[in-house]
């Protein structure tokens, strides 16, 4: 081979990294521009994903990858009255925060153009739970998407393909080919996509637990450290929090049953979604020298306004928040989960993937999805079933559909004695 060729071939790269000798910038531009034209293959692509996950990179070569997936497409210059800030999940089940979040900053002085994702492995994706309300579009052109930022103060929208298209190749091979664990992965995908938008800060949720890709306690440190670390190095003001995700954080879990949960929140609903949105938006406001008004926005109705506002702006309807019956009906086969006892612990996973199962997440990129399906009414840890009280309602598209999520609910709560759960939030990466 030619030094010319070899400088156009990314085998050896993935060899280095197979091998264990890292991740250099060259490297890693070779890489995120063959993603991003296609002239690296899926084979190569999920070849240099497994050999990420078994062998890692060190902090230089995690910010060299993001830094080159990063620059695979446009980045993104804002010119707006206020801070341009964001937040990002690493995903989990009811998590819904980002839908409370983006709307609270706005009406807080924050301007918040957030580029999500859609269901990875047995978790939700932001994009598909929109997608739920009709006549929603998360495909803007950056002319819609800067319109929609100024105009509303928040937008929540796909990558296009002129933003970090390195990543959004990797973000699907990863699902397909069993790598979305590895932290260094994880990390690039993230921050290439918020860095792409021209942040001027983020915050991280790292969600730690039995419904988390990380359940290991160190694990998700390590990650919120790797995350904080990285965007320090490509020049980004980051925080990271490390979250609780033992348990579903809504009672919810499925796109349509999550987004009515999130319409909840934001207009005076209660629970450990609204807790965890308005500390995150606290943390977001802060990070950025905005002052703290969150509590009041949302008990005003000015972050269901500017929810609403957003929705409109993206070809939703304009009156979802007063008619979400009209917009997000139901699965036309509801069943209970029968039980009795205490709720000792979730393999709340196992939740995840009963959703998938409903036809609520993808098996395979490109799966269709039915908004209508998914739980309810999820009991949480330390709350009793009975004959009047279900651990969770099952909505299905067919009664054998209904009949196996049942079973596999039933079989991920353990009812008994057991601890009290832990803090929300439990720790914090500056």
């Amino acid at each position: 081979m030619t030094p010319e060729a070899s400088r156009h071939d990314p085998r050896p790269v993935i060899a280095a990294v197979r091998d264990g000798h890292g991740l250099d910038a060259a490297g890693a531009g070779l890489i995120a521009r063959g993603l991003a034209d296609g002239s690296v293959s899926d084979a190569q692509a999920a070849a240099f994903a497994m050999s990420v996950l078994l062998r890692g990179l060190d902090k230089g070569g995690r910010v060299a990858l993001t830094r080159a997936m990063r620059d695979s497409g446009h980045v993104m210059r804002w010119d707006l009255p206020g801070p341009v800030v964001d937040k990002h999940s690493t995903g989990g089940i009811g998590d819904t925060v980002s839908l409370i979040l983006a709307p609270l900053v706005a009406s807080c002085g924050g301007y918040v153009p957030m580029i999500s994702g859609r269901g990875l492995g047995h978790t939700g994706g932001t994009l598909d739970k929109l997608e739920a309300i009709p006549g929603f579009r998360t495909a803007l052109s950056e002319k819609e998407f800067r319109r929609v930022t100024a105009g509303a103060g928040c937008a929540i929208v796909a990558a296009g393909p002129e933003l970090a298209p390195a990543d959004a190749r990797l973000y699907a091979i990863r699902d397909e080919s069993a790598t979305v664990g590895s932290v260094d992965l994880i990390t690039a995908s993230i921050l290439s996509k918020k860095l792409a938008a021209g942040l001027d800060a983020l915050i991280l949720d790292v969600k730690q637990g039995s419904g988390a890709f990380l359940r290991n306690p160190e694990a998700a440190q390590d990650l919120a450290r790797a995350l904080v670390d990285t965007a320090k190095g490509a020049g980004c003001r980051t925080r990271a929090y490390v979250t609780d995700m033992d348990q579903p954080l809504a009672r919810a879990a499925g796109n349509a049953l999550e987004l009515r949960e999130a319409i909840v929140a934001l207009t005076g609903g209660q629970g450990a979604l609204r807790d965890l949105s308005l500390a995150l938006s606290s943390a977001c406001l802060d990070l950025a020298g905005l002052s703290d008004g969150t509590l009041q926005a949302l008990e005003s109705g000015a972050a269901a306004e500017r929810f609403a506002r957003m929705v409109a702006a993206q070809g939703g309807p304009t009156d979802l928040l007063e008619h979400p019956d009209r917009y997000l009906p139901p699965a036309p086969v509801v069943r209970a989960v029968p039980g009795r006892g205490r709720v000792a612990a979730i393999d709340t996973e196992a939740l995840g993937h009963a959703v998938v199962a409903l036809g609520g997440g993808r098996l395979r990129a490109g799966d269709r999805i039915d908004p209508r399906v998914g739980l309810a009414e999820l009991l949480r840890i330390g709350e009793t079933a009975d004959e009047g009280r279900p651990l969770a309602l099952v909505h299905a598209a067919t009664e054998a559909a209904a009949e196996a999520a049942v079973a596999s609910v039933a079989a991920a709560y353990l009812l008994g004695d057991g601890p009290e759960p832990g803090p929300l939030i439990r720790s914090e990466v500056t």
